[in-house]
């Protein structure tokens, strides 16, 4: 295994990375940041602390449910459509491989009136099989499809890593 990231570095990043929302957003009260379950939604968080620390933006945390086998079946989220309808939002998730899950997350939004909506995530690896592009990227990183990236978030030890 192969540490891309480590700790210091996904704190740097991570940190870089509100400050582009925030740029981005300038004229915002609120922004929602929706994590797509289970490591996007943790980053998400992540993001949300940094992006609280540097701003006046009142962030409201969403956790996006999607069921990455079966990608079209209902997406579910910890809010009601009604706490991010004509609001600014950003999809979160760790690693963009194939675009699968963020274009799903992606279409799920449009069905609602958006002020504005961009999309950030941890790892892009450029194989993308959608037209999907993260708008905020912390790496990204040309890998081949047998490697995997596996991002650890949690508990004592938080990398990326390629393996």
């Amino acid at each position: 295994m192969n540490i891309i990231l480590n700790q210091q570095e996904i704190a740097y990043k991570t940190r870089r990375m509100a400050y582009q929302i925030y740029e981005t957003f300038p004229d915002e009260t609120e922004v929602v940041i929706a994590g797509i379950a289970s490591n996007g939604y943790v980053f998400a968080q992540l993001l949300a602390t940094e992006l609280e620390k540097i701003s006046d933006i009142k962030v409201t945390l969403c956790e996006v449910i999607i069921n990455k086998q079966q990608p079209l079946e209902p997406i579910r989220t910890s809010l009601p459509a009604a706490d991010y309808t004509n609001k600014s939002l950003v999809l979160v998730d760790d690693v963009l491989n194939s675009g699968t899950t963020l274009i799903y997350g992606v279409k799920h939004f449009l069905n609602v009136p958006l002020k504005k909506f961009k999309t950030a995530v941890l790892v892009d690896r450029n194989h993308k099989q959608y037209p999907v592009k993260a708008d905020f990227k912390g790496l990204s990183l040309s890998t081949s499809m047998q490697e995997h990236i596996i991002v650890e978030l949690q508990g004592n030890e938080i990398y990326a890593a390629l393996r």
